[in-house]
């Protein structure tokens, strides 16, 4: 029996399993499970038919034709299921806040912007220096 099969074939399909399966699918470009990079918006099970809406880094992400392919392909095969659709959605647009905690410490993003960071100086005028070289 394989780790994403229930134990018995009348036990239905669980989110859990879904997610668990969703974790072994990797952007082929970022190190990271699609699940963990936060591409994945909704599990939805009916029945033995499972609904996965995901989304990609950007509309222009270079496996778009065979990343929600694959998704389907795996989701399909979890015992319990008789079908998977998968919907790829562009909004709301995918940001990096959508990744895990655990994506962001694998690819060293942990470091929250220090204060002076997230200003924006935009616009602002500094005053002129003074000839003598003081503020």
């Amino acid at each position: 029996m394989s780790e994403t099969q229930p134990a018995d074939s009348n036990t239905p399909v669980t989110e859990e399993q879904i997610i668990k399966v969703l974790r072994g699918v990797y952007d082929p470009e970022i190190p990271v499970s699609i699940y963990d990079l936060g591409l994945i918006y909704d599990i939805r099970i009916d029945d033995e038919v499972v609904h996965v809406r995901m989304t990609l880094t950007t509309p222009a992400c270079p496996v778009a034709g065979i990343l929600p392919g694959q998704v389907e392909t795996r989701v399909k095969a979890i015992e319990g299921v008789s079908d998977a659709t998968v919907e790829l959605v562009w909004d709301p647009p995918w940001t990096p806040d959508r990744m895990s905690e655990a994506a962001k410490l694998q690819l060293n993003m942990d470091m929250a912007p220090s204060p002076r960071e997230k200003q924006s100086f935009v616009g602002v005028r500094m005053p002129p220096r003074r000839s003598d070289g003081s503020a």
